[in-house]
């Protein structure tokens, strides 16, 4: 485990943005996992910025995400599709085929999970899997409990998480309650993992997490078994770290 404190959003937005932009200039088909939530929008601006100079290209890439709502529309500003679209996809020359989100809409759930799951296989190895951390200590939309589903599954999101996501809705009433999710073993499987937390509302689970008991209780907490985890903090999220 490398954890790095930066003592300024950008300077840690740049630091996680260039990793990511270096596994695409060493590894051109490289295979991302990417995230959604507060914390990335900086790294992608940062990516986009890098691209629009002419850096590197996404053209060979290609791109899962962790998760998605169930039964909101793609279009819908708070959907998933809608942000990668605005923050990083619209601006980028990655081709349409080689982005791939969960469908939330997908008749057949469960389906859709396997469909993902074999997507994610198809394409080889996930190279460098970009992570956030909830205020539970969930990955992904994986929730604490007593066991954790490896593969793409549905998930009912826990009440701490829907108080979190209810910022980015007119009320809590209105965030979804279930999303797909990719699982813990899937994360797992990733070569290299990049966990972005900012914020002193984290600095506590970010103690949990990596210093803590490994435990379901805890999902992020299983990031101490991986053998490449990369860990960029800005000071106040590592405040509590021995």
């Amino acid at each position: 485990m490398n954890i790095l404190t930066f003592d300024s959003d950008d300077k840690l937005n740049e630091a996680a943005a260039n990793i990511i932009i270096g596994q695409i200039q060493t590894t051109p088909r490289a295979v991302l996992g990417l995230a959604t939530g507060g914390t990335p929008v900086g790294i992608y601006k940062e990516i986009v910025k890098d691209f629009q100079r002419g850096m590197f290209s996404f053209k060979n890439v290609t791109t899962f995400n962790l998760d998605e709502y169930v039964n909101i529309p793609t279009d819908h500003p708070e959907s998933y599709h809608s942000y990668m679209n605005s923050h990083l996809f619209n601006h980028i020359d990655l081709p349409e085929s080689q982005c791939h989100i969960p469908d939330g809409n997908a008749s057949d759930t469960a389906a859709e999970c396997e469909r993902y799951d074999l997507a994610i296989e198809l394409s080889g190895q996930i190279d460098l899997q970009l992570l956030g951390i909830g205020h539970n200590g969930h990955i992904g939309f994986n929730e604490p409990a007593h066991a954790l589903i490896k593969g793409t599954h549905v998930v009912d999101l826990a009440e701490e998480t829907l108080e979190a996501n209810a910022r980015f809705f007119d009320t809590i009433d209105d965030v979804p309650k279930q999303a797909l999710t990719m699982g813990v073993g899937t994360i797992l499987k990733a070569k290299k993992i990049l966990l972005v937390v900012k914020g002193a509302d984290k600095a506590e689970i970010v103690k949990r997490a990596l210093q803590g008991p490994i435990t379901t209780d805890c999902p992020a907490s299983l990031l101490q078994t991986h053998p490449n985890l990369i860990v960029l903090l800005d000071s106040t999220a590592a405040e509590k770290l021995s």
